[in-house]
């Protein structure tokens, strides 16, 4: 598969020789990032906002690309990340498809793509290499950096890492490390992938594409980002009409009720938007990551190292991926650190996905935290 890159889309090349954690090096690599709201004098009002596993750079609308992004409901002018006093920086993940070097991006040794090829990638090497990325733009200390899910662990990574760099955090649905009911479902959709005959040991193309494989994997997925609750609510035991053709009453096999329509449509949209081979390396760096390890010690002793002068971590009560006591780890770790945290847990029926979609809730905690002490 093709990287898949907006057009608007801006570049920064890492240094020749870019170390990964695990081994290996990366040659003529890049990360791919956008910005919003307007760099002041003082220039020191840059936020950076680390994603999750799936994203791309384009959190919101701006002036060079007018499409709505993930995120749109909290950047923008007026909004909880306020782009009339912010000047926001996104980027997009080293080893994504949206941009940033990963496997789908062409290896200048061989002159095709990485594939398998690719180094071991790790949540560190995706912290480095947007930490090079904002002092390439010319910006050695940050207001703030913001981490979603997957990002959380980049932020964590990248403020141990790089002392100094920021000034504050805010950590939505993070974990210092992967429990072991996460694992085991990236497990599993990493082997739905692999399990695709298409997949060919990871060289697939346009025709012959793991798209089974890659649906699988992504309805589990989705399964888990949101909750129980809300499943149960918004779908219950709904079935969806019947074709026309179809007899009155469905065979055993075929799907019958709404949510798995809903997994089905929702799941096609994603399959041709991103490369197998991508969901394989983030996913696999994310059950890799530990941050005590990382460190050289327990998470506890590499959270109280970090140096922020204040925190907000935030947790939904329904999220079964990153359980909310995992974020209370990280404001306590903090906080033994000498950070001004707020903690919050919110009663949120969203799950993992609650920071993306539960604005309501979310985004004031982020705009009263923005607005004070700066």
């Amino acid at each position: 598969m093709r990287e898949s890159i907006r057009p608007r889309t801006r570049f920064i090349d890492l240094p020749a020789g870019f170390a990964m954690k695990r081994g290996g090096a990366l040659y003529g690599a890049r990360i791919a990032y956008e910005t919003f709201g307007e760099l002041n004098a003082a220039r020191d009002n840059v936020i950076l906002i680390l994603t999750g596993l799936s994203p791309d750079a384009h959190a919101a609308s701006n002036e060079h690309d007018p499409t709505p992004g993930w995120w749109e409901g909290m950047l923008g002018p007026g909004k909880p990340i306020d782009t009339d006093r912010w000047h926001v920086i996104c980027v997009n993940s080293l080893g994504s498809c949206k941009g940033s070097t990963g496997p789908a991006s062409v290896n200048p040794a061989t002159r095709e793509p990485y594939r398998l090829d690719f180094p071991q990638l790790s949540v560190e090497d995706i912290a480095d290499a947007a930490a090079y990325t904002v002092r390439a733009l010319g910006f050695e200390r940050l207001a703030c950096v913001i981490g979603t899910s997957m990002g959380g662990m980049s932020a964590l990574a990248l403020l141990a890492r790089h002392p100094g760099l920021v000034r504050s955090h805010i950590n939505m649905c993070g974990s210092v490390h992967s429990l072991p009911f996460s694992i085991a479902v990236r497990s599993l959709q990493r082997e739905a992938i692999r399990s695709d005959p298409d997949w060919n040991q990871g060289h697939y193309d346009e025709e012959n594409y793991p798209r089974r494989g890659m649906l699988m994997a992504r309805k589990l997925g989705m399964v888990t980002y949101r909750s129980a609750e809300e499943w149960d609510s918004r779908f219950g035991r709904a079935r969806m009409e019947p074709a026309r053709h179809a007899s009155a009453e469905p065979a055993p096999v075929e799907p019958e009720f709404k949510v798995e329509g809903y997994l089905e449509f929702h799941a096609n949209r994603f399959v041709r938007s991103f490369d197998p081979n991508s969901y394989l390396y983030l996913s696999h760096s994310m059950d890799q990551f530990d941050l005590g390890d990382s460190c050289g010690g327990t998470a506890a002793e590499a959270l109280s190292r970090i140096r922020v002068e204040s925190a907000l971590v935030m947790g939904a009560r329904t999220d079964i991926l990153f359980p909310w006591h995992q974020q209370r780890t990280i404001a306590e770790g903090l906080s033994a650190g000498g950070a001004d945290v707020e903690f919050l847990l919110l009663d949120s029926p969203a799950g993992h996905d609650a920071f993306l979609v539960d604005i309501d809730r979310f985004g004031p905690p982020v705009a009263k935290f923005l607005s004070v002490g700066w």
